[in-house]
């Protein structure tokens, strides 16, 4: 049975072991690297990744774009939203209906 994994400073995950999430604290950007490397190879079929450390492990990121596992969903931290996840959606939406289907923006 495949898992789920978040990925990030602990302020900002500890919140989702309460949901039966596996959380994974990271606080430097080769870590993250190496730990979502191990995850994506594991068991894990999703993986959360704050969008603060995403940004430092997007070239990572970006080897398991065409794969169907692990999906990789960036999630807004405790400093705020960067706007990557919504972005990183919405490009995915665009790409499997032909267009954009938020309106208005």
């Amino acid at each position: 049975m495949y898992k789920i994994a978040v990925l990030g400073p602990y302020d900002s995950i500890y919140g989702f072991s309460v949901l039966g999430l596996d959380i994974y604290p990271v606080t430097e950007p080769e870590e993250g690297k190496e730990l979502l490397r191990k995850l994506a190879e594991g068991e894990y079929a999703v993986i959360y990744v704050t969008e603060g450390l995403a940004a430092s492990l997007q070239h990572e990121i970006d080897k398991y774009k065409e794969q169907l596992r692990p999906a990789i969903i960036l999630i807004p931290g405790v400093t705020g939203n960067t706007g990557a996840g919504i972005s990183g959606v919405k490009k995915s939406v665009e790409k499997a209906v032909g267009s954009d289907i938020i309106f208005g923006e």
